[in-house]
This record gives C-alpha cells, sequence and structure tokens, in this order.
C-alpha cells in the first residue's frame, strides 16, 4: 500500500499504470498464486473517503494470497515485478509513505483477506515491527527458523497460506 507521488493520469506515473496489467497478469499465473483482490473492488477501496484507506486517489495497492512465502518471493524478486519494484521511487511519495509499505501474514487456506484486515495488520506492522502477527521480507528468515524448528507461535502451518 502507498500513494503516488502524482496522479494516475500523470505522464510520470506512466509506465507504472499501463504496466499493472502485465504485472498482475503474470502473478496470476505464477506457480503458488492463490488469489488477488479484483481491480474494481480495490479500486472502491481506495476511493471511499470513509474506508480504511481514507480515499486518497493516488493510493495504489494490492492485496494477495499465495501458497508459500517462498512462491511469493520468487514472483517478488525473479520476474518483471522486479523491475518495476526497482523503480518504486520514481513513482511513490516518500512524504507520504514514511511506514512500512508492505505486510505479510498467515492465512488460513481458503480465507480471503479484506482491506480492512490488511490494514490493520500494516498498521500493527507499524506500531510494534515484526511479529507472528504481521511481518515484512525481513522477519521471513526468523520466521522460517522458527518454524523449522515448530517453535514458533501462530506460525504456518500445512493449512496456510501467506496473505
Amino acid at each position: 500500500m502507498g500513494t503516488l507521488a502524482h496522479d494516475w493520469d500523470d505522464p510520470r506515473v506512466a509506465d507504472f499504470a499501463n504496466n499493472l496489467d502485465r504485472v498482475n497478469g503474470l502473478a496470476a499465473r505464477s506457480p503458488g498464486f492463490v488469489w488477488r483482490m479484483t481491480d474494481g473492488d480495490m479500486e472502491g477501496a481506495q476511493l471511499d473517503a470513509g474506508g480504511v484507506l481514507g480515499g486518497n486517489p493516488r493510493t495504489a495497492s494490492t492485496l494477495s494470497v499465495w501458497e508459500s512465502a517462498e512462491t511469493l518471493e520468487h514472483f517478488v524478486w525473479n520476474t518483471v515485478h522486479k523491475r518495476f519494484y526497482d523503480r518504486r521511487g520514481e513513482w511513490y511519495d516518500d512524504a507520504e509513505n514514511t511506514g512500512p509499505r508492505l505486510v505479510l501474514w498467515w492465512v488460513t487456506e481458503g480465507h480471503r483477506p479484506t482491506i480492512a484486515e490488511a490494514k490493520a495488520r500494516l498498521d500493527h506492522l507499524e506500531a510494534h515491527g515484526d511479529s507472528d502477527h504481521a511481518f515484512g521480507w525481513a522477519h521471513l528468515k526468523t520466521m522460517r527458523a522458527r518454524i523449522t524448528d515448530g517453535i514458533a507461535d501462530g506460525a504456518k502451518d500445512d493449512k496456510e497460506q501467506v496473505g
């Protein structure tokens, strides 16, 4: 979740905006992909002035579920997505994006997170840092070690996926 530095129709974010379908389509065809909130539902949530995202028309966000952190990581770091991720500084407003922009957490198989749930997890991550409840990329290595050792509270089991 983040705020663009310019409006969606501004030429300075055109390369980002014009490639969303390409990147999202690749995600949907990637091994481990389970679900992504539809564009219409996401746009509605982003523009809802009374909603948890505040109605800022420059909000850019996605909400997806993957079979595992490993399959999500592969998509993020080993596909065309990485080229766009590496350019995020061109498109996002640093002054408006002071906290974490990504949050991960385990969801039970079949669960489809809501925007309110994702925002609450993001707020928890910002307030408390990485935990079993909400975490970022850096915490995954620690989580994996604890899961392997069988000691993580609330850790992934065979019927959980990453959201």
